[in-house]
């Protein structure tokens, strides 16, 4: 496995696999690499002959009172998860490499971004988006691989490439979780032990949830209280959102008929955490 730090690096080691007519898969990270990325790895290596694994912290994704200085990073840590994992790349590059000085090209998105994490991470998506789209030209992979914990992102990824017509397939993985429930997450790192026992919270509401959907519910409203009220009985949760909306649309519904995505993101002390599941009723 290598590590490499330049674009065009990249493109020739791509270019040498295009020649030898392999197939390339990609999965884009932020580095700090746990159980759920190599999940993506290794569905990645069993669906094509060489992959690439980004791991760079990207900046544009990140709002100004939001934690880029303080997000985890161990280069040496991911590249130990991706070779054991069988990646044939890590593509490691410098901010300076990714936009240069006087970056001014953005790719944005008008519908999927507004609710849920876009309504208190304006930018986020954009910066998602944008970077996404860049690595998508760098690696011209033939298949990239993303969490569904980030429901939302996999959500506009998605749009994206059928909006700009990238010839790539998008493949959502499950999300991974610890034995006790609580979803993976770089930023588990942030929990303290009394934290991280609150933080069993999320999946706890989620089950919950799913539950009463298992009974036949039908009304978003009281899928909503059901989780909500869950959350509110852990002292150190402070909710930002609990949503019940239409996987296809991401809007919110009233009444569940279709697939859905219930999704939650709760403050536990001054970390973030999401969580989700996609519910759609069996037909017989």
């Amino acid at each position: 496995m290598k590590i490499v730090e330049t674009i065009q690096e990249v493109r020739d080691q791509v270019k040498e696999w295009r020649k030898q007519g392999l197939t390339v898969g990609l999965v884009p990270t932020m580095g700090y690499l746990h159980e759920g990325h190599k999940s993506l790895i290794d569905c990645a290596v069993a669906e094509n002959d060489r992959v690439v694994v980004s791991v760079f912290v990207n900046p544009m994704q990140f709002g100004p009172k939001e934690d880029l200085a303080s997000y985890p990073r161990d280069l040496d840590r991911d590249a130990a998860v991706c070779e054991s994992a069988g990646a044939a790349l890590v593509f490691h590059p410098e901010p300076s490499e990714m936009y240069h000085d006087d970056f001014s090209s953005f790719v944005d998105m008008s519908t999927l971004t507004g609710g849920l994490c876009g309504k208190t991470r304006p930018i986020h998506f954009r910066g998602v988006c944008t970077v996404v789209s860049k690595l998508f030209n760098i690696v011209v992979p033939d298949k990239a691989y993303f969490g569904q914990k980030d429901a939302q992102q996999l959500a506009v990824i998605r749009h994206m490439v059928s909006d700009l017509n990238f010839g790539i397939e998008i493949v959502g993985c499950p999300i991974v979780r610890e034995e006790d429930g609580l979803a993976k997450s770089s930023r588990n790192t942030y929990l303290s032990e009394e934290e991280r026992r609150a933080a069993l919270i999320l999946s706890q509401s989620l089950k919950k949830g799913k539950a009463l959907l298992e009974t036949g519910e039908t009304d978003a409203a009281k899928l909503r209280a059901v989780i909500a009220n869950t959350l509110a009985t852990e002292p150190l949760a402070k909710v930002d959102y609990v949503e019940v909306v239409g996987w296809d649309t991401l809007e919110p519904v009233e009444s569940i008929n279709g697939p859905i995505l219930t999704a939650i993101a709760v403050y536990i002390g001054k970390t973030r955490l999401i969580d989700n599941f996609i519910w759609q009723k069996e037909t017989r």
